[in-house]
């Protein structure tokens, strides 16, 4: 087990003493450049990393994992290119590419597109579960057509995901109905924080199972789809969200599925409160560790 937050002990993710590449390995993404809104997410990975250290107390709840024996690697942040999108997103593909299982922390949602590109060169398109407030289809943010608001706009353009076999959940900020026409023509299945809160965890894990099926999925949790009264520190909130429980339940109930990647982004601690978001991130990311170990 991984000890206390003593001097000399690496700020690694869930305090593990591996660094490089392991079965699982997590990797910071400390580039907000794609933000529309607050910025703050670069900040995002070493936050995650400090609330994880509140995890390694003993095996999971539910799962019996046990983090001492997880085969997990903390590989750092990777490089990225200040200011530049596009340079940033290329340099992230190179890195990722090499990695078998990687979960990141960001970081802005737009570098989402980066990790599925690098997946895509192993076999794709990959189904997709989507956490967020936002759809994340628009063509472009404000102009710039690789915001953080259009990384699934090029994922499904690109076919790096199969519209199809993806599953947007926690929905519910404004939205052009052009974007949304958009979304629901691909085939995507959107599913609303109202939905979650009447249809309840149990039924709403069914309905992605259906969706994505036994072929390859990636989880991509951006943190605001939790309420801001579970996660605070994020750069776009959105109020009526889910309840960090909700997500944990959710989540629960999709073992077996066949898991290829993960990522918890645009955690902003510049607008935490007593290390709430970033908590909810680390514990997001090891619900899925926990589920698939």
């Amino acid at each position: 087990m991984a000890g206390p937050p003593t001097f000399a002990i690496p700020p690694t993710f869930l305090g593990t003493p591996r660094t490089g590449v392991g079965r699982f390995t997590v990797a910071g993404i400390p580039f907000d450049a794609g933000t529309t809104n607050r910025a703050g997410a670069r900040d995002g990975p070493q936050a995650i990393r400090r609330a994880s250290r509140m995890l390694v107390d003993g095996a999971h709840p539910v799962f019996r994992t046990d983090p001492a024996e997880l085969d997990l690697a903390d590989a750092g942040d990777f490089a990225v290119a200040l200011g530049d999108i596009a340079a940033t997103l290329a340099t992230i593909e190179q890195q990722a590419a090499s990695i078998p299982h990687l979960i990141a922390l960001g970081g802005d949602h737009g570098m989402t597109l980066a990790l599925l590109r690098a997946l895509a060169r192993r076999g794709g398109p990959l189904g997709l579960v989507h956490f967020d407030a936002h759809v994340d289809t628009w063509p472009d943010n404000f102009g710039q057509p690789l915001a953080h608001g259009s990384v699934f706009y090029h994922a499904i353009a690109e076919r790096l995901v199969d519209p199809r076999r993806m599953v947007q959940i926690g929905i519910r900020s404004p939205v052009a109905n052009e974007v949304m026409d958009w979304t629901r023509n691909q085939e995507v299945t959107v599913l609303s924080a109202q939905d979650v809160h009447e249809a309840g965890p149990a039924a709403i894990a069914a309905h992605v199972r259906a969706v994505v099926g036994e072929q390859p999925v990636y989880l991509s949790f951006d943190i605001d789809a939790l309420d801001p009264a579970f996660a605070p520190g994020t750069g776009t909130p959105e109020i009526g969200g889910l309840a960090s429980w909700q997500a944990q339940a959710i989540l629960r109930r999709l073992e077996g599925l066949d898991w290829v990647g993960m990522d918890v982004m645009e955690v902003a601690p510049a607008y935490d409160s007593a290390e709430i978001t970033a908590l909810a991130a680390a514990t997001m990311v090891w619900e899925y560790l926990a589920l698939v170990a």
